[in-house]
């Protein structure tokens, strides 16, 4: 029988049935090429580990010697058996997520995983379920979807290394062929593992910091020697909080403005003015100021999207301390659409629409907040000249988390120096400290470490107050390099008076 046009354009497209297409294996190519940056790709694992549960994620970057190998990141959440295990596996194999769930389309751990690593293995376990795992090698994914099933021995001996994480029940995800670690030259993996795990100390930081406030929930960064399993570094995560300042730049502020937004409703919308002038890491610590005014949004507790204004205006710089935090509504809409990275979100044109007629409580309009924060940041640059801080060489190992943190907010740092370790370590007993200039070490003598603990177990950050005050006072030798007789004669000074401080303290 002929085909008869129906006269609806909408329709007017005739089928003879269906069949089943399904993706060819190069589909996994695709994968590995989402754009991932290293950060996004940990904190994409990190959610998983959210989601199962966990109250502890440990990340760790594994060394042999000189050379980096492999990266793991152990949780311990609910953990998953076999079945649990395939799905998780299947891109896009999960198909729905709980109501407060990170996760969002089933592909992150794949993606992530596979944008930075030639190899993906998952180790799990439960309470009920032994050790059980599955390998994803990209060559052999690309030719069928095929995935290894890892020995159970295996599986149980690498959960024993780690029981003091998992426990009874958690998961570690093994990225080897990590294409990042194949680029680290020779006698350069301390520099890279530094500035990659700042880095990421400050990415997992940001965008998980309403995680990272609760009391119940900790995420670590661990350098571990492969074949002796000594800890190299260990740092602990802290929360970086976008509207972290301790008194806001207007008073008043924070206000809570509602946008009615056509297709999702009521929208609040809660609006900081940032204290001019801020040295936070909060403020300054988390890339150029201008892309980290406007919009700083949340799905479940989870930053997705940190500054931009969507569309609505452009980045002015004397709207630098204008800062909005937005929740992510719970049920979908049309409206906001959340990227595969979650490192943004794109919205509809009734999003501006519904932001032009937003207004507080005392009906004071949007468009009046950020003329309140330009005039903030106006006023501020027509007073008295800020006093600049001369940049410093960063803190580096040995130095407690908290403390280093609290240094770079009150100091602005030297881009690219090596950063000063601190060690303690066998001297004369004549020295309370010295320093290596080339190396950027200061070393403690060791034989008075117990003055400075307390009673309390040693450890790699132990003494915050002795080395916070030893890194105001030493510093300027590694910023200015070459030696001077004053600088010796005061590093003199100081041994001298540390040195009968530390005896003095022993002998009580």
């Amino acid at each position: 029988m002929p085909y008869s046009p129906s006269g609806d354009w909408q329709f007017d497209i005739p089928t003879l049935g269906s069949k089943q297409l399904p993706p060819a294996a190069r589909y996994v190519e695709s994968l590995a090429h989402q754009g991932y940056g290293f950060e996004a790709a940990i904190a994409d694992l990190v959610d998983n580990s959210i989601d199962a549960g966990a109250r502890n994620v440990v990340v760790s970057f594994l060394r042999d010697g000189d050379r980096l190998v492999s990266l793991l990141v152990i949780d311990d959440g609910r953990g998953m058996d076999d079945a649990a295990l395939d799905v998780a596996m299947i891109v896009g194999g999960r198909e729905g997520y709980a109501d407060g769930a990170l996760g969002h389309f089933g592909a992150g751990l794949k993606a992530a995983s596979l944008s930075h690593s030639g190899s993906l293995t998952v180790i799990s376990r439960t309470k009920r379920s032994p050790a059980t795992g599955r390998r994803w090698l990209t060559a052999q994914a690309q030719q069928d979807f095929s995935c290894d099933i890892v020995d159970p021995r295996y599986c149980q001996d690498l959960v024993d290394r780690y029981d003091g994480i998992i426990g009874w029940h958690g998961t570690i995800v093994r990225w080897d062929s990590v294409r990042a670690f194949d680029t680290v030259l020779s006698g350069q993996s301390d520099r890279f593992l530094n500035e990659q795990i700042e880095k990421l100390e400050t990415h997992l930081g940001l965008y998980l910091h309403r995680f990272l406030a609760r009391d119940d929930f900790h995420i670590d960064l661990v350098v571990e020697d492969v074949r002796t399993k000594e800890e190299l570094d260990h740092r602990g995560v802290e929360p970086i909080d976008p509207f972290g300042y301790r008194v806001p730049g207007r008073a008043g502020f924070p206000r809570t403005y509602t946008a009615p937004i056509e297709g999702v409703g009521p929208v609040p919308l809660k609006a900081h003015v940032w204290p001019p002038r801020s040295q936070l890491v909060s403020y300054r610590g988390i890339g150029a100021l201008a892309d980290r005014q406007g919009f700083y949004i949340y799905r479940n507790d989870r930053l997705v999207q940190a500054g931009g204004w969507n569309g609505i205006r452009g980045a002015e710089t004397h709207h630098n301390l204008a800062r909005v935090s937005l929740d992510l509504p719970a049920s979908a809409n049309s409206v906001f659409s959340l990227t595969v990275k979650k490192d943004g979100v794109s919205v509809t044109p009734a999003f501006a629409r519904g932001i032009e007629k937003a207004v507080d409580a005392s009906g004071h309009s949007f468009t009046a907040y950020l003329a309140e924060a330009e005039n903030v940041y106006r006023e501020a640059a027509k007073r008295s000249v800020e006093v600049q801080r001369t940049s410093a060489v960063p803190p580096g190992k040995g130095v407690d988390p908290k403390l280093k943190r609290a240094l770079r907010d009150e100091l602005p740092q030297i881009e690219g120096a090596d950063p000063i370790t601190f060690r303690w370590e066998t001297l004369p007993p004549e020295l309370f400290f010295s320093i290596d200039r080339e190396d950027h070490v200061v070393r403690l003598n060791k034989e008075y470490r117990s003055a400075f603990n307390s009673g309390r177990r040693a450890g790699a950050n132990d003494a915050p107050v002795l080395k916070g005050l030893l890194y105001l006072m030493l510093e300027k030798n590694f910023r200015l390099g070459r030696s001077s007789a004053q600088r010796n004669d005061e590093m003199a000074l100081w041994n001298s008076v540390l040195l009968s401080a530390a005896r003095c303290e022993l002998s009580r």
